[in-house]
């Protein structure tokens, strides 16, 4: 019978037992520390079989390897907040409360990110979850964004085919799931108009509204928020 194994951290907030890998300006190099078996060639990007050889761009990261990597790193909460902008179309919202520790300035953080999934870019088995890979999807960019790792994971590729992936949608697919796409759809539904939206912006101290002029010049995420109040407007 295995014994059992207490987790532990040190004064740095690290975890004991666990090698760690830093950079010269004294952060963890969290890129150093994926095993290598969670790592699998881009067989868009190369021919080469050697995940040694290959840069950054040429890797996925297996979802594996990202879930070891939170775990190294160290988390108490992990939530969800997952919407339907359309019948068709999911947006997850992934949100870690990582632990304390020296890079943080022994301070708790909370990071998030977002993932989408539609029939457009998923397929197969994926298709028929569609919620359960958007939220996969906000998970790893949450994970992979606040630890400063750019390798792309497996979950955020559309289709993959034998390692390769071979989706590449026609642009007006593509544009038909864009957030900024659903926003026009749902302003042009509720007749509510651009000029309204900045104004509503500007009551609202947005950072950053001296730089938008049209709907796609609003960040992603404000979209998303600005779809689902839009779509409370009574008709």
């Amino acid at each position: 019978m295995s014994k059992l194994k207490r987790i532990e951290r040190d004064e740095n907030g690290l975890l004991s037992g666990a090698t760690h890998y830093f950079s010269d300006d004294g952060l963890i190099d969290w890129r150093k520390m994926i095993n290598n078996k969670w790592l699998v060639p881009n067989r868009q990007k190369t021919t080469e079989t050697d995940v040694s050889k290959l840069k950054d761009y040429e890797l996925i990261i297996l979802l594996g390897g990202i879930k070891e990597l939170a775990q190294i790193r160290g988390f108490t909460d992990v939530k969800y907040n997952v919407s339907c902008p359309s019948a068709d179309y999911v947006v997850s919202t992934c949100t870690i409360s990582w632990l304390p520790n020296y890079e943080t300035e022994d301070k708790v953080v909370t990071f998030s990110a977002i993932g989408d999934a539609s029939p457009q870019n998923t397929s197969g088995f994926g298709q028929m979850f569609l919620a359960a890979c958007a939220e996969n999807r906000s998970f790893v960019r949450c994970v992979r964004s606040f630890l400063r790792v750019n390798i792309v994971a497996q979950e955020e590729l559309a289709k993959m085919v034998a390692g390769k992936s071979s989706y590449a949608p026609p642009e007006e697919e593509k544009n038909n799931t864009s957030p900024g796409f659903l926003l026009k759809k749902i302003m042009k539904e509720k007749a509510v108009t651009f000029d309204s939206v900045k104004k509503k912006l500007a009551k609202e101290s947005f950072e950053g509204l001296e730089k938008i002029e049209s709907v796609e010049d609003i960040p992603k995420h404000k979209m998303f928020e600005l779809i689902e109040r839009i779509k409370t407007i009574k008709g």
